[in-house]
């Protein structure tokens, strides 16, 4: 298959300013590893403050990486500059996770939209025409053309939002929590229009959610995050129906069950997360995750375990598995 996205080694960290000095560093993404092929969407799951959205950023260079490479068709993203920059950033687009701020105010839908194309030089025809044909592609309609943003809902201004970056053509799109601020009727809707559509133009995903049902619904495979380290990664269906790291069994039985007897049976069997997740700052040496897991051994407290693949494409990140 081919690789539309490498990440090797990618870090962010952000600076704890003190009076005179730096005092530390938030270390929100720290040396993770992998690629999404063409076609595909590509799951990121993790707790809050895990580093999901700090790492589909990064990417895309709206925050700086502090060390590691980035590979888009090939080019290390973080070495490009003027045209070759502007080339990436209309094919490396993002979905933010508020469609009540990612949208201009001031503009009409029509300005939204075309504001874009506009800037990196796509000829258009007739500009009202093709914006009308993007609404449609979305859900939408000519009846929304020249209404402002507070005249939509949520899920319509995802929409929006969502036309606009079609409007560019991309071939990788990252998809922000896109509907974590909405409805759970509007949220169906916007992942099957995201299907749809990725079926329809074979776009890219970087799907970043906190919500693994949704994950499942949406992802071909999928990477598991903790304290901005990578602990899982391997094929959605593998990762559910045999997860492999402790944080991920966690992770997994923590999901509602809507069956009040079933649920019964598995509150048993439901492996607690304890504790709360360490401080970036100054997380734990060795496996970042020893402090919670009820399967901590003296080697987890001294060296960090290596990625290794356990099952055919299937890689994780614990001292269960690799050899001390």
């Amino acid at each position: 298959m081919e690789k539309v996205l490498e990440v090797k080694h990618l870090k962010k960290y952000f600076p704890v300013k003190g009076l005179f000095f730096t005092k530390g560093w938030v270390k929100a993404v720290d040396d993770i590893s992998f690629e999404i092929y063409k076609g595909e969407t590509f799951g990121l799951v993790g707790e809050s403050g895990c580093g999901k959205t700090t790492t589909g950023r990064t990417i895309l260079r709206l925050i700086e990486p502090t060390a590691g490479e980035i590979l888009f068709e090939g080019k290390n993203v973080m070495e490009l500059k003027g045209d070759e920059l502007k080339w990436f950033r209309r094919k490396a687009q993002i979905m933010f996770q508020d469609p009540y701020s990612s949208l201009n105010p001031r503009q009409t839908v029509f300005e939204i939209i075309m504001e874009p194309v506009r800037f990196h030089g796509i000829e258009v025809d007739d500009p009202e025409e093709f914006v009308i044909n993007l609404l449609k592609s979305v859900g939408l309609n000519e009846m929304h053309l020249y209404r402002y943003p507070h005249e939509f809902s949520g899920g319509q201004r995802q929409r929006i939002a969502l036309a606009r970056i079609m409007a560019l053509k991309p071939e990788f799109i990252v998809l922000d929590e896109p509907t974590s601020a909405l409805d759970v009727s509007v949220q169906a809707n916007i992942l099957n229009t995201l299907k749809d559509l990725q079926e329809k133009h074979g776009f890219t995903y970087l799907f970043i959610s906190h919500d693994l049902g949704v994950v499942k619904y949406m992802s071909h495979r999928m990477g598991v995050m903790y304290l901005g380290k990578l602990v899982e990664v391997g094929p959605a269906d593998k990762i559910f129906e045999n997860p492999l790291h402790p944080y991920t069994q966690m992770l997994l039985s923590a999901i509602p069950v809507p069956d009040p007897e079933m649920a019964k049976e598995l509150k048993a069997k439901r492996k607690i997360v304890r504790g709360e997740p360490p401080s970036p700052i100054n997380p734990p040496a060795g496996c970042r995750f020893h402090p919670r897991c009820p399967f901590a051994k003296d080697v987890c407290r001294k060296e960090e375990p290596p990625m290794v693949e356990v099952e055919k494409d299937h890689h994780v990140a614990c001292w269960l598995y690799a050899k001390s």
